[in-house]
């Protein structure tokens, strides 16, 4: 099965920051994502989401560990 969610550990690998700046910005795109009227999971973001926000992210890539 494909994964649905990153961690803010994951986040924080590709984005190159530490965790609790990771955190932080997952917070970030689940508050958007529950504006939007989305149920969101503390301390991950979906994988669909993360690549539409995040330029340069691809799954299976470099940038994917």
């Amino acid at each position: 099965m494909k994964k649905q969610y990153l961690t803010a550990r994951e986040v924080a690998e590709v984005c190159g920051v530490s965790d609790g700046k990771a955190y932080g910005l997952i917070r970030e795109m689940n508050a958007e994502l529950k504006a939007a009227g989305y149920l969101t999971v503390s301390g991950k973001v979906p994988v669909a989401f993360f690549r539409k926000k995040y330029y340069g992210y691809e799954e299976g890539g470099e940038n994917d560990s």
